[in-house]
Protein backbone atom coordinates (compact mmCIF):
# COMPACT_ATOMS: atom_id res chain seq x y z
CA UNK A 1 0.00 0.00 0.00
CA UNK A 2 1.29 3.62 -0.90
CA UNK A 3 0.73 5.80 1.88
CA UNK A 4 1.22 9.76 2.04
CA UNK A 5 0.78 12.65 5.05
CA UNK A 6 -1.03 14.92 2.92
CA UNK A 7 -2.82 14.65 -0.51
CA UNK A 8 -3.51 17.97 -1.81
CA UNK A 9 -5.61 19.26 -4.68
CA UNK A 10 -5.34 22.85 -5.72
CA UNK A 11 -7.24 24.28 -8.63
CA UNK A 12 -5.28 27.48 -9.73
CA UNK A 13 -1.65 26.88 -11.24
CA UNK A 14 -0.27 29.40 -8.50
CA UNK A 15 -2.05 27.47 -5.69
CA UNK A 16 -0.59 23.80 -6.93
CA UNK A 17 3.17 26.14 -7.74
CA UNK A 18 2.92 27.00 -3.92
CA UNK A 19 2.16 23.78 -2.95
CA UNK A 20 5.15 22.34 -4.61
CA UNK A 21 7.28 24.95 -2.80
CA UNK A 22 6.16 24.09 0.44
CA UNK A 23 5.99 20.56 0.17
CA UNK A 24 9.06 18.50 2.09
CA UNK A 25 11.59 16.69 -0.24
CA UNK A 26 10.31 13.09 -1.87
CA UNK A 27 6.23 14.56 -2.49
CA UNK A 28 5.45 13.89 -5.61
CA UNK A 29 3.07 15.49 -8.24
CA UNK A 30 0.30 13.94 -10.31
CA UNK A 31 -2.68 14.08 -12.26
CA UNK A 32 -3.99 11.27 -13.89
CA UNK A 33 -1.86 8.62 -11.34
CA UNK A 34 -1.41 5.82 -13.81
CA UNK A 35 2.24 5.69 -13.32
CA UNK A 36 2.69 5.99 -9.19
CA UNK A 37 1.99 2.46 -8.24
CA UNK A 38 4.80 1.28 -10.71
CA UNK A 39 7.01 3.92 -9.46
CA UNK A 40 6.24 2.88 -6.14
CA UNK A 41 6.77 -0.68 -6.52
CA UNK A 42 10.00 -0.04 -8.02
CA UNK A 43 11.77 1.01 -5.16
CA UNK A 44 11.30 4.78 -5.40
CA UNK A 45 8.85 5.16 -2.30
CA UNK A 46 10.06 2.71 0.10
CA UNK A 47 8.88 -0.98 0.50
CA UNK A 48 4.94 -0.97 -1.49
CA UNK A 49 4.41 -4.66 0.61
CA UNK A 50 5.52 -2.76 3.80
CA UNK A 51 5.86 0.94 4.54
CA UNK A 52 5.75 2.65 1.15
CA UNK A 53 4.94 5.98 2.31
CA UNK A 54 5.90 10.08 0.54
CA UNK A 55 5.17 13.15 2.68
CA UNK A 56 2.45 14.73 -0.16
CA UNK A 57 0.76 13.70 -3.35
CA UNK A 58 0.38 17.26 -5.03
CA UNK A 59 -3.30 16.29 -7.24
CA UNK A 60 -3.04 19.16 -10.12
CA UNK A 61 -5.95 17.38 -12.07
CA UNK A 62 -8.53 19.88 -11.53
CA UNK A 63 -6.11 22.68 -12.43
CA UNK A 64 -8.25 24.08 -15.46
CA UNK A 65 -5.14 25.62 -17.12
CA UNK A 66 -3.07 22.26 -17.39
CA UNK A 67 -6.22 20.44 -19.44
CA UNK A 68 -7.51 20.72 -23.40
CA UNK A 69 -5.57 22.08 -25.79
CA UNK A 70 -5.17 25.28 -28.53
CA UNK A 71 -4.48 25.31 -32.41
CA UNK A 72 -2.39 28.84 -31.84
CA UNK A 73 -2.40 31.39 -34.54
CA UNK A 74 1.08 30.32 -35.90
CA UNK A 75 0.25 27.01 -36.83
CA UNK A 76 1.74 25.46 -33.36
CA UNK A 77 -0.02 23.55 -30.67
CA UNK A 78 -0.67 24.12 -27.51
CA UNK A 79 -1.37 20.73 -25.58
CA UNK A 80 -2.12 21.36 -21.99
CA UNK A 81 -0.02 18.82 -19.67
CA UNK A 82 -3.23 17.04 -18.35
CA UNK A 83 -5.15 16.26 -21.84
CA UNK A 84 -5.66 12.92 -21.32
CA UNK A 85 -4.11 10.53 -23.95
CA UNK A 86 -8.05 9.12 -25.19
CA UNK A 87 -8.59 12.52 -26.43
CA UNK A 88 -6.19 11.51 -29.45
CA UNK A 89 -8.53 9.31 -30.16
CA UNK A 90 -12.27 11.27 -29.68
CA UNK A 91 -11.57 14.80 -30.69
CA UNK A 92 -11.18 14.57 -34.83
CA UNK A 93 -10.11 18.21 -34.49
CA UNK A 94 -6.41 16.83 -32.54
CA UNK A 95 -6.24 14.02 -34.79
CA UNK A 96 -6.03 16.59 -37.99
CA UNK A 97 -3.35 18.24 -36.23
CA UNK A 98 -1.53 15.24 -35.39
CA UNK A 99 -2.48 12.37 -37.25
CA UNK A 100 0.33 10.09 -35.93
CA UNK A 101 -1.42 10.33 -32.74
CA UNK A 102 -4.54 8.23 -32.73
CA UNK A 103 -2.52 5.15 -33.67
CA UNK A 104 -0.38 5.73 -30.69
CA UNK A 105 -3.02 6.29 -28.28
CA UNK A 106 -4.92 2.68 -29.37
CA UNK A 107 -1.84 0.88 -28.24
CA UNK A 108 -1.51 2.73 -24.63
CA UNK A 109 -3.34 0.50 -22.66
CA UNK A 110 -7.06 0.43 -22.48
CA UNK A 111 -9.72 2.53 -22.14
CA UNK A 112 -9.79 3.24 -18.56
CA UNK A 113 -5.98 4.24 -18.18
CA UNK A 114 -6.23 6.55 -21.60
CA UNK A 115 -9.07 9.03 -19.82
CA UNK A 116 -6.84 9.03 -16.70
CA UNK A 117 -3.56 9.05 -18.68
CA UNK A 118 -2.13 12.51 -19.62
CA UNK A 119 0.08 13.53 -21.69
CA UNK A 120 2.31 15.65 -19.86
CA UNK A 121 2.71 12.53 -16.92
CA UNK A 122 3.71 10.07 -19.92
CA UNK A 123 6.83 12.87 -20.88
CA UNK A 124 7.68 13.73 -17.59
CA UNK A 125 8.18 9.81 -16.64
CA UNK A 126 10.55 9.50 -19.43
CA UNK A 127 10.81 6.02 -19.82
CA UNK A 128 12.60 4.60 -22.64
CA UNK A 129 9.91 2.71 -24.38
CA UNK A 130 7.08 5.76 -23.60
CA UNK A 131 4.38 5.79 -26.59
CA UNK A 132 4.17 9.43 -26.81
CA UNK A 133 7.29 10.96 -26.47
CA UNK A 134 8.60 9.80 -30.64
CA UNK A 135 5.39 11.02 -31.31
CA UNK A 136 5.86 14.66 -30.16
CA UNK A 137 9.54 14.17 -31.53
CA UNK A 138 8.34 14.52 -35.19
CA UNK A 139 6.61 17.53 -34.35
CA UNK A 140 9.30 19.73 -32.98
CA UNK A 141 7.72 19.65 -29.44
CA UNK A 142 8.42 21.60 -26.39
CA UNK A 143 8.01 21.39 -23.13
CA UNK A 144 7.23 24.31 -21.35
CA UNK A 145 7.76 24.49 -17.26
CA UNK A 146 6.58 26.65 -14.92
CA UNK A 147 7.58 27.77 -11.48
CA UNK A 148 6.54 30.36 -8.48
CA UNK A 149 9.12 33.30 -8.32
CA UNK A 150 8.50 36.07 -5.72
CA UNK A 151 4.48 34.82 -6.03
CA UNK A 152 4.29 35.43 -9.90
CA UNK A 153 4.49 32.30 -12.06
CA UNK A 154 7.89 31.95 -14.19
CA UNK A 155 7.82 30.27 -17.73
CA UNK A 156 10.14 28.65 -19.48
CA UNK A 157 10.44 26.03 -22.69
CA UNK A 158 12.66 23.33 -23.14
CA UNK A 159 12.74 21.11 -26.79
CA UNK A 160 11.70 17.47 -25.94
CA UNK A 161 15.11 16.36 -27.46
CA UNK A 162 16.60 18.27 -24.76
CA UNK A 163 14.27 17.54 -21.83
CA UNK A 164 14.42 13.69 -21.36
CA UNK A 165 17.74 12.70 -20.51
CA UNK A 166 17.67 9.73 -19.44
CA UNK A 167 15.36 6.94 -17.60
CA UNK A 168 13.18 8.60 -15.87
CA UNK A 169 15.57 11.53 -15.94
CA UNK A 170 14.34 15.27 -17.28
CA UNK A 171 15.63 18.71 -17.27
CA UNK A 172 12.33 19.80 -14.73
CA UNK A 173 14.19 21.28 -12.12
CA UNK A 174 13.22 21.56 -8.18
CA UNK A 175 9.67 23.53 -7.63
CA UNK A 176 8.43 23.14 -11.38
CA UNK A 177 5.80 21.61 -13.20
CA UNK A 178 5.24 20.78 -16.92
CA UNK A 179 2.30 22.65 -17.61
CA UNK A 180 1.65 22.59 -21.39
CA UNK A 181 3.72 20.64 -24.26
CA UNK A 182 3.78 23.05 -27.50
CA UNK A 183 4.34 21.42 -31.09
CA UNK A 184 4.11 21.98 -34.89
CA UNK A 185 0.72 20.96 -36.42
CA UNK A 186 0.87 17.91 -38.85
CA UNK A 187 -2.31 18.98 -40.67
CA UNK A 188 -1.84 17.90 -44.16
CA UNK A 189 0.90 14.69 -43.38
CA UNK A 190 0.13 11.01 -43.18
CA UNK A 191 0.66 9.67 -39.81
CA UNK A 192 1.56 6.72 -38.15
CA UNK A 193 2.33 4.76 -35.41
CA UNK A 194 4.10 0.65 -34.89
CA UNK A 195 5.14 -0.56 -31.84
CA UNK A 196 5.92 -4.46 -30.63
CA UNK A 197 6.21 -5.79 -27.06
CA UNK A 198 5.90 -8.89 -25.22
CA UNK A 199 2.40 -8.75 -25.49
CA UNK A 200 -0.42 -8.07 -27.43
CA UNK A 201 -2.46 -6.53 -24.36
CA UNK A 202 -1.77 -3.70 -22.63
CA UNK A 203 1.87 -3.74 -23.59
CA UNK A 204 4.83 -1.80 -22.84
CA UNK A 205 7.00 -1.12 -26.46
CA UNK A 206 10.22 -3.37 -26.88
CA UNK A 207 10.41 -1.21 -29.94
CA UNK A 208 8.24 1.97 -30.91
CA UNK A 209 8.27 4.15 -34.15
CA UNK A 210 5.81 7.28 -34.96
CA UNK A 211 6.28 8.89 -38.79
CA UNK A 212 4.41 11.59 -40.32
CA UNK A 213 4.76 11.92 -44.55
CA UNK A 214 3.71 15.12 -46.40
CA UNK A 215 3.76 14.03 -50.26
CA UNK A 216 5.06 16.77 -52.56
CA UNK A 217 2.58 18.59 -54.77
CA UNK A 218 3.13 16.81 -57.60
CA UNK A 219 1.74 13.41 -55.70
CA UNK A 220 5.04 11.25 -56.32
CA UNK A 221 7.71 12.75 -53.95
CA UNK A 222 8.36 13.40 -50.35
CA UNK A 223 8.08 16.69 -49.37
CA UNK A 224 8.55 15.78 -45.56
CA UNK A 225 9.35 13.03 -43.48
CA UNK A 226 9.17 12.68 -40.41
CA UNK A 227 10.38 9.33 -37.95
CA UNK A 228 11.35 8.63 -34.39
CA UNK A 229 11.99 5.66 -32.79
CA UNK A 230 11.13 4.87 -28.74
CA UNK A 231 12.56 1.70 -26.85
CA UNK A 232 15.94 1.40 -28.51
CA UNK A 233 18.01 3.38 -26.29
CA UNK A 234 18.07 5.33 -23.30
CA UNK A 235 16.15 8.44 -24.87
CA UNK A 236 14.51 8.12 -27.98
CA UNK A 237 15.72 9.01 -30.67
CA UNK A 238 15.00 11.35 -33.88
CA UNK A 239 15.84 9.75 -36.84
CA UNK A 240 17.10 12.45 -39.30
CA UNK A 241 19.40 10.56 -41.31
CA UNK A 242 16.16 8.91 -42.76
CA UNK A 243 14.22 12.09 -43.00
CA UNK A 244 17.24 14.15 -45.08
CA UNK A 245 17.41 10.50 -46.98
CA UNK A 246 13.70 10.68 -48.54
CA UNK A 247 12.62 14.56 -48.70
CA UNK A 248 12.72 15.21 -52.32
CA UNK A 249 13.07 11.50 -53.67
CA UNK A 250 10.58 9.69 -55.49
CA UNK A 251 8.06 8.02 -53.10
CA UNK A 252 8.88 4.29 -54.30
CA UNK A 253 9.09 1.10 -52.37
CA UNK A 254 12.80 -0.21 -52.84
CA UNK A 255 13.44 3.78 -52.03
CA UNK A 256 12.06 3.94 -48.49
CA UNK A 257 13.38 0.08 -48.32
CA UNK A 258 16.74 1.10 -48.86
CA UNK A 259 16.50 4.26 -46.26
CA UNK A 260 14.95 1.58 -43.54
CA UNK A 261 18.56 0.35 -43.16
CA UNK A 262 19.64 3.18 -41.72
CA UNK A 263 18.79 4.20 -38.66
CA UNK A 264 19.60 0.61 -37.32
CA UNK A 265 22.77 1.69 -35.62
CA UNK A 266 20.92 4.09 -33.35
CA UNK A 267 19.45 0.70 -31.40
CA UNK A 268 21.75 1.05 -28.15
CA UNK A 269 19.93 -1.13 -25.70
CA UNK A 270 21.67 -3.93 -23.36
CA UNK A 271 19.43 -6.64 -24.90
CA UNK A 272 18.02 -7.85 -27.57
CA UNK A 273 19.90 -5.64 -29.76
CA UNK A 274 20.04 -7.79 -32.69
CA UNK A 275 16.28 -8.09 -32.50
CA UNK A 276 15.50 -4.52 -31.82
CA UNK A 277 17.69 -4.01 -35.10
CA UNK A 278 15.26 -5.44 -37.43
CA UNK A 279 12.07 -4.19 -35.81
CA UNK A 280 13.76 -0.90 -36.28
CA UNK A 281 14.69 -1.54 -40.18
CA UNK A 282 10.78 -3.08 -40.04
CA UNK A 283 9.12 -0.35 -38.19
CA UNK A 284 10.83 2.27 -40.50
CA UNK A 285 9.61 0.22 -43.63
CA UNK A 286 6.09 -0.01 -42.41
CA UNK A 287 5.06 3.43 -40.68
CA UNK A 288 6.61 5.34 -43.89
CA UNK A 289 4.85 3.29 -46.31
CA UNK A 290 1.62 3.47 -43.57
CA UNK A 291 2.23 7.51 -42.93
CA UNK A 292 2.49 8.12 -47.13
CA UNK A 293 -0.71 5.62 -46.95
CA UNK A 294 -2.72 7.98 -44.77
CA UNK A 295 -1.72 10.79 -46.60
CA UNK A 296 -3.88 9.56 -49.89
CA UNK A 297 -0.93 8.72 -51.38
CA UNK A 298 -0.22 4.65 -51.11
CA UNK A 299 3.11 3.08 -52.10
CA UNK A 300 2.08 -0.16 -54.12
CA UNK A 301 5.66 -1.97 -51.95
CA UNK A 302 7.63 -4.79 -53.69
CA UNK A 303 6.56 -7.93 -52.08
CA UNK A 304 9.61 -8.53 -50.40
CA UNK A 305 9.59 -4.94 -49.26
CA UNK A 306 6.17 -6.05 -47.70
CA UNK A 307 7.48 -9.14 -46.35
CA UNK A 308 10.77 -7.60 -44.72
CA UNK A 309 8.38 -4.82 -43.10
CA UNK A 310 5.89 -6.87 -41.81
CA UNK A 311 7.81 -9.87 -40.36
Amino acid sequence: MLLCDAYLTPETLADALSALAEAPAGSRVLAGATDLLPWARAGRAGDVAGDAKVPAIIDISRVAELGGWEALADGTLRLGATLDIQSFLEDKDLARHLPQMPQCAVWFADDQIRRQATIGGNVVNASPAADTTPPMFTVDAEVECVSLAGGEVMRRRIAIEKFVTGPGRTELAPGEIVSAIYCRSAEGYGGAFEKVGHRRSLVISVVCAAALVKPGADGKTFEDVRLAFGGIAATPVRAREVERFLIGKPMQADIVAEAAQLPVDHVASRSRIEYRRDVVAGFARRAILSATADAGHAIEPQSETLEAAHG
